[in-house]
């Protein structure tokens, strides 16, 4: 992977690379762009801000070749609040913003002003991976069809997303526009945040399924062996594996700046908003992984 000089600012972790690319005035070169925003990340859980337990030598390099904040605001305490403060600048709750359910129309209207879009306009190419929870499509979302408003209406050139939740159905990968592996074969996939659907076992009516207990909340459909929030039928082929959650997003989030940076020595900038959660989302002690994300930024 080519190696990027890089200024790091903590919002939860935000990263700044300059890139090869001439502004337009000819004398700067614009940075490559990567926001690190991580769930229940806390504040001594990375090398370079106290932590012993896990080693995170180049997002700590990033620290100490950057710039480093050690004092930090958010607008919101939950997932969804905040990270449409994060992309479109504005305080949430002046849109009565709230912890979404996983079949929530998109937050953000299609064609709003957010980081993604800003850069994209000035020759960016921008991509989101990880968790999204901002809401996908406009109230009434056929899963089994063309997934839309999403990111890509609001500025990113490239989605591969964890559609709500690790704790929530679906528990599916969407890509740009469309589930991942979903077969033509399946059942269509459907999902449910009122009554519970199809044939699907839950937690509470087969607990002997599960891998680990839950409490009421997180005992509905269950899927690898996890009861989540809400209830879902169908779409066999495209469920995920809990397990996969961390190398996967990191595979995809590598594979983008790799892509950005072997177009050729002028090729765009970069713009990479990389969003995961930490183990309390998963309910899985063996995916607590700040060191898989270290990955995205190894020299």
């Amino acid at each position: 992977m080519k190696t990027f000089s890089t200024l790091s600012i903590l919002l939860f972790l935000t990263c700044c690379s300059p890139g090869t690319v001439k502004s337009t005035d000819g004398d700067k070169s614009l940075p490559n762009i990567i926001i690190l925003y991580v769930d229940d990340l806390g504040y001594g859980d990375i090398g370079e801000y106290g932590a012993t337990g896990v080693l995170t030598p180049n997002i700590d390099r990033l620290a100490r070749e950057g710039l480093k904040f050690t004092d930090a605001y958010s607008t919101a305490a939950t997932c969804s609040p905040s990270r449409y403060s994060l992309l479109t600048g504005r305080y949430a709750f002046r849109r009565n913003a709230s912890v979404l359910p996983g079949d929530a129309p998109l937050m953000i209207p299609a064609g709003s002003a957010t980081i993604a879009s800003m850069l994209q306009r000035a020759g960016y190419r921008t991509a989101v991976v990880g968790k999204w929870h901002l809401g996908l499509g406009d109230g009434d979302l056929n899963w089994n069809q063309d997934i839309r408003p999403g990111p890509l209406e609001i500025g990113f050139d490239y989605a591969f997303l964890l559609p709500a939740t690790g704790d929530r159905v679906p528990s599916v990968y969407v890509e740009n526009h469309a589930v991942v592996g979903l077969s033509d074969e399946d059942d269509p996939l459907e999902i449910s945040y009122s009554d519970p659907i199809g044939d699907m076992p839950t937690g509470l009516s087969h607990p002997q399924l599960l891998r680990q207990g839950a409490d009421r909340q997180h005992s509905d459909t269950i899927v690898n062996g996890i009861s989540r929030i809400g209830f879902m039928d169908g779409g066999d082929s495209a469920h995920w594996r809990d397990e996969d959650f961390a190398d996967l997003f990191v595979e995809k989030a590598v594979a983008f700046i790799e892509d950005a940076g072997n177009r050729n020595q002028t090729a765009d900038p970069f713009f990479l908003y990389f969003s995961i959660f930490m183990c309390p989302d998963c309910r899985m002690s063996a995916l607590w992984v700040p060191v898989r994300w270290d990955r995205v930024v190894m020299p």
